[in-house]
């Protein structure tokens, strides 16, 4: 696929996910991605995997231009992005070519990123497991994330999951996640977070305004509901600071697996970031959780959620693997931001005959 191909198919992706102006803009970058520009020349240099499924270069770059937008760098960008009315393509292709000539340097230091959005959206699905791993085994879960990014989605308890007609959560929540829920709903439960951490090649401290720039441009700028909780989720964040490393994920979690913790589930998950791990982070990772895995007991259970693409248009694929019963519960499939959720019909284990050791 070219270059220009790349975007063209981020573009599609953006239309699908309900983001028509985040769409235009990539379009007309993809129309006009040739050889001239500083910014345009490292992209068509680029080396490694630009695609969504990868680096993702395209939303590197649109994360840049919405940055000019948010800190007010760019008057001429902020006339053509939202909530201003829909310019015309002239318009916006005059003003995004504009700002990509005059701020090379800050758009340069976007692509050197990849994108981290915590999109809370994901949520959802956290909670729902939540509740399912502790009707099933009746003990406190303990977090840890890898690619954490800003530790967002490390406070998914602290927001509440409406589905089905069903409430989880605390009344009190901060807000509240409604996605289009299809199939069964998962088993409600009560909820106790013993410890939460995450790891982060690159961790966002939330409570500085650069790094709160950076989390809400990841947003595409006319999609405001997704605006609006990316800002509620950054204030649960400053109110209730969450542990991120800074690391690389298969270190951090072998240390964190090292030695069984009694009487608490051990949660590991990622979601949507599995795929920007390389190859050896990967499989040292997944070897490091294995074997945590087959150290687990009916009193030290681990379970390892993933939430992640697999190359089908429809969303991320959930799966939940558990031990020490060593199995592996395909949960369905979620909207890369959590507008809709296919759980199946994953009933939970009674605590009862889990801890007694059945299985």
């Amino acid at each position: 696929m070219s270059f220009a191909g790349v975007f063209r198919a981020q573009a599609r992706a953006c239309s699908d996910l309900g983001s028509p102006f985040t769409a235009r803009v990539l379009n007309i970058i993809a129309e006009n991605l040739t050889p001239g520009l500083p910014v345009f020349d490292r992209i068509l240099a680029w080396e490694g995997d630009p695609t969504p499924a990868g680096q993702s270069v395209p939303l590197r770059l649109v994360g840049g231009l919405h940055a000019l937008v948010l800190s007010k760098d760019d008057t001429g960008l902020m006339a053509a992005y939202p909530p201003n009315p829909d310019p015309s393509d002239a318009a916006l292709s005059t003003a995004i070519l504009a700002a990509i000539a005059t701020h090379e340097a800050i758009l340069m230091r976007w692509l050197d990123s990849p994108p981290q959005t915590n999109e809370v959206g994901r949520s959802a699905v956290l909670i729902a497991v939540g509740h399912l791993l502790a009707a099933r085994y009746g003990l406190p879960l303990r977090l840890l994330e890898l690619g954490a990014s800003a530790g967002l989605n490390l406070q998914w308890d602290r927001m509440a999951l409406l589905a089905g007609g069903e409430h989880f959560g605390d009344a009190g929540a901060a807000f509240t996640l409604s996605p289009d829920w299809f199939g069964p709903l998962p088993p409600q439960a009560e909820l106790k977070i013993s410890t939460r951490a995450g790891v982060d090649l690159n961790p966002l401290d939330p409570t500085r305004p650069e790094n709160h720039l950076r989390m809400v441009s990841y947003i595409w700028p006319d999609q405001a509901e997704r605006l609006q909780r990316m800002r509620a989720a950054l204030a649960i964040a400053n109110a209730h600071p969450a542990n991120v490393d800074q690391g690389d994920a298969a270190p951090w979690i072998a240390n964190k697996l090292a030695v069984p913790v009694q009487q608490q589930v051990t949660v590991i998950y990622h979601t949507i970031a599995w795929q920007y791990f390389p190859k050896s982070t990967q499989s040292d990772a997944r070897a490091a959780i294995e074997a945590a895995g087959a150290a687990a007991t009916p009193d030290a259970p681990v379970a390892w959620l993933s939430m992640e693409t697999d190359g089908r248009p429809d969303g991320a694929a959930l799966q939940l693997r558990l031990w020490p019963s060593d199995e592996t519960l395909t949960l369905g499939r979620a909207d890369f931001h959590g507008r809709w959720i296919k759980w199946h019909n994953v009933q939970a284990t009674p605590a009862e005959a889990h801890n007694s050791g059945q299985t």
